[in-house]
């Protein structure tokens, strides 16, 4: 689809096949490019800054384009309120202080937050220095998210991390220090790694009594390193008998597995992932970042320009954005489902309705189907995964795929 009328809401706002009644929660997610190194099993848009010199970090200029792209797209969302903001990479702890500062007062300056906005910033051991993270805080970020993967120095050699088992102690030690609220990234099925070895990550994790955890079996992604020249990695059978310990120790953390990744402390949910997993909307600025809007009669993909260099050029003159499109009715159903069948609860069959403006018909043989299957439950209100589903997640999810 031509990127012309990108920004242009009369364009969007025009009459077509949905009808929704109301327009979901808005999120901006904030795409900050580089990191140090780029890790093996990665396929993010992160791109490795050589550090000084000519090849710098344009950290100024970049701010320069994220403000342009912002300004950009601002009449398409006139009058809403963002209810949280993701900063995300790459390792957006590669920018400075003063510079996530600026960022967030030039967010400040143009958008509406709700009062209580969460504002999430993820952070690598690699980059971290004593009252780096403080620094952060008083630049307005609330929620810090680390990216530790592990706390064994064989482990993190193996993933490519720059950081060793100590960094990871001190960083999580300073973000406890410095805020109410924080996740740690910790990876399982690794190269290697045996079940005593993933219980003793968790524990090393959990001794930090953190009030999030996210939890990621190690895949081998398409385009990376590791896709290339794969490690070996634990049977599958041990990767599940990993998930299922990991799941004991959390629950016995006093941890809820919200989320088929994420388990939390009560009031410490991620309020930006749950807005994604609610099939909320969300601009997305920055190289390669995606965005998903709702208007009254459609819902709407953006993707803005990936290589760094090339979206600050395009973002300042006002063309950020490098491909559309128009969810269509018929993938409506799966769009939801691949997101919202991710929670422990499910969702409540109405905010489908008000979603995707669609009427409950139009999931109904999905529904029973699922709930054949012994993958779903549901009651008048409300639909949910099993277990049994989550095991299944993939295939429960590949039901609302349209004929």
């Amino acid at each position: 689809m031509s990127t012309e009328r990108w920004n242009d809401p009369g364009h969007w706002m025009r009459p077509g096949t949905l009808q929704l009644s109301s327009l979901p929660p808005l999120s901006l997610y904030i795409h900050l490019p580089w990191c140090l190194k780029k890790c093996p099993y990665c396929d993010f848009n992160s791109h490795e800054w050589a550090g000084t010199g000519g090849d710098a970090m344009p950290e100024q200029r970049y701010l320069d384009a994220l403000r342009a792209d912002l300004e950009a797209s601002l009449p398409l969302i006139w009058g809403r309120t963002v209810h949280s903001i993701f900063i995300g990479g790459g390792t957006p702890s590669l920018f400075s202080p003063d510079a996530i500062d600026r960022l967030l007062s030039d967010v400040r300056a143009r958008l509406r937050l709700e009062a209580d906005c969460e504002v999430t910033l993820e952070a690598n051991p690699g980059t971290f220095e004593k009252d780096r993270f403080r620094a952060f805080r008083q630049a307005g970020v609330t929620r810090l998210s680390i990216g530790v993967q592990s706390f064994d120095d064989a482990a993190l050699k193996a993933l490519g991390r720059v950081h060793d088992r100590a960094q990871a102690m001190a960083a999580v030690e300073e973000a406890a220090q410095s805020f109410d609220t924080f996740n740690l990234d910790v990876m399982y099925a690794l190269p290697g790694q045996t079940l005593a070895a993933c219980e003793q990550d968790i524990r090393t994790a959990l001794s930090f009594a953190p009030p999030h955890v996210s939890i990621y079996h190690l895949t081998l992604e398409p385009n990376t390193y590791f896709a290339k020249f794969p490690p070996k990695l634990p049977p599958e059978d041990d990767a599940y008998a990993m998930l299922d310990r990991i799941t004991e120790l959390t629950a016995a953390a006093g941890m809820d597995r919200y989320e088929v990744s994420a388990y939390a402390r009560e009031g410490h949910a991620c309020r930006h992932n749950l807005n994604y997993w609610r099939f909320g909307d969300y601009l997305g600025i920055g190289a390669g970042a995606h965005g998903k809007l709702s208007f009254a009669h459609r819902v709407v993909r953006q993707v803005r320009w990936r290589e760094p260099r090339l979206y600050m050029e395009r973002a300042l003159a006002g063309e950020p954005v490098t491909s559309l499109e128009e969810v269509a009715r018929a993938d409506l159903p799966f769009e939801y489902m691949l997101n919202a069948l991710r929670l422990r609860h499910g969702f409540a069959l109405q905010d489908f309705m008000d979603r995707t403006g669609l009427p409950l018909s139009a999931i109904a043989p999905a529904l029973e189907q699922g709930i054949a299957q012994g993958w779903l439950q549901r009651d008048a209100h409300r639909a949910w995964p099993t277990e049994r589903g989550f095991d299944f997640l993939s295939d429960l999810q590949a039901l609302f795929l349209p004929d």
